[in-house]
């Protein structure tokens, strides 16, 4: 690609746009439309935890004064409405990758972007930027990506499961990095929510790690009971002080109770095992370097992922058994999405309700 030769047009999107917390107005931006580019009508959308610590103003307030305004959302499918690409015709379903490298936004080849692209790191792109985090998401009916972001939807996969496949790909990207254990490493998850429950479903279908080597641990007995494909165990009951140990232990948990999923993974680990940490927390969190120490374990922090992980995940979603175990995530219903203040409404609902079931946003674009 040569982005000094590339052809630019400009159009309109309306947006719903974050002003300031729990703030949404509707606005116009304008979007440069470079030939190694598509765009995109969003279709589908999900509520993350990201999403809500902007909208209810729990980020930092340097950070919400330096992000905002923007349009929420990162986990989204829509449909191609212009594209230059021979493979993504107009009409054509595709999830959208939120994490863009800063190669990719150029329109240049990775080795002329960072020490991160030209390496294994590009989730670690020094010039990347990542939708619904410092640049505009989901939440707007003309999207603008590098084509290489918009992936094409296999046609065994419905919509409603497809939109998982970001928070999915996450989850392939961490455990990518063990692959090569998991065919016979013992696994020990600590979560039951929706980060937890997603990582175990990879860890079952994409790397065929079954009951008699995956742990799943919980606090709530319900939503425990949801991961039929793993062993189960509640947090509040188990003796972590047995000889029972795990090769990787993958912490899913976040927030208040990540310090004690964090140090309870340590006591479990076998010597030179691997923790990786995919909950998000604001707070510090205290953690047993002694036994981190004694043990040479190996901590690894993950929370994104690239285009090459989504491949995969969408190939294990057309497994009717795949979609069956991803469904329990799904609500009965899905909001509409019609205005700002239906957005500013399903939004208040994700905040006020933030149950094991995602919130799903039916973005209904009206000419």
């Amino acid at each position: 690609m040569n982005a000094a030769n590339s052809l630019t047009n400009r159009i309109h999107s309306r947006a719903y746009r974050l002003i300031k917390p729990r703030d949404v107005v509707e606005t116009v931006i304008e979007h440069e439309v470079h030939d190694w580019e598509v765009v995109i009508e969003p279709s589908l959308g999900s509520v993350c935890h990201a999403d809500l610590r902007y909208y209810t103003g729990q980020r930092r307030v340097e950070a919400l004064e330096k992000k905002l305004p923007m349009a929420l959302i990162h986990e989204g499918i829509g449909r191609i409405v212009q594209s230059q690409d021979a493979n993504l015709k107009p009409g054509q379903r595709v999830v959208i990758v939120p994490n863009i490298q800063g190669y990719l936004l150029q329109g240049t080849a990775a080795e002329y972007c960072c020490p991160a692209c030209r390496g294994e790191g590009m989730n670690y792109c020094h010039h990347g930027r990542f939708l619904g985090s410092g640049m505009d998401g989901v939440a707007q009916n003309r999207l603008v990506v590098p084509a290489s972001c918009a992936i094409p939807v296999p046609d065994g996969v419905p919509d409603e499961i497809a939109v998982l496949a970001e928070l999915c790909s996450v989850s392939y990207q961490a455990l990518s990095h063990v692959e090569d254990q998991l065919k016979s490493a013992r696994v020990a998850v600590f979560g039951d929510g929706p980060v937890g429950y997603l990582a175990a479903a990879m860890l079952h279908y994409v790397y065929g790690v079954n009951q008699d080597r995956l742990l799943v641990f919980g606090a709530i007995p319900e939503k425990l009971a949801q991961f039929d494909f793993a062993t189960r165990a509640l947090v509040q009951e188990y003796d972590f002080s047995s000889e029972v140990t795990y090769d990787i232990a993958l912490e899913c948990t976040g927030g208040r109770f990540s310090e004690s999923a964090i140090n309870q993974a340590i006591d479990i680990l076998k010597p030179g095992g691997h923790l990786i940490l995919m909950g998000v927390t604001e707070e510090r969190v205290p953690a047993n370097t002694r036994d981190i120490l004694e043990k040479g374990l190996t901590l690894r922090g993950s929370s994104r992922s690239s285009i090459s992980d989504f491949y995969p995940v969408l190939d294990a979603m057309k497994n009717p058994d795949c979609q069956q175990t991803l469904r329990k995530l799904l609500p009965s219903e899905r909001k509409r999405i019609t205005s700002a203040l239906d957005f500013a409404e399903a939004m208040e609902f994700a905040a006020e309700h933030r149950s094991w079931q995602k919130v799903l946003l039916d973005f209904e674009w009206k000419l």
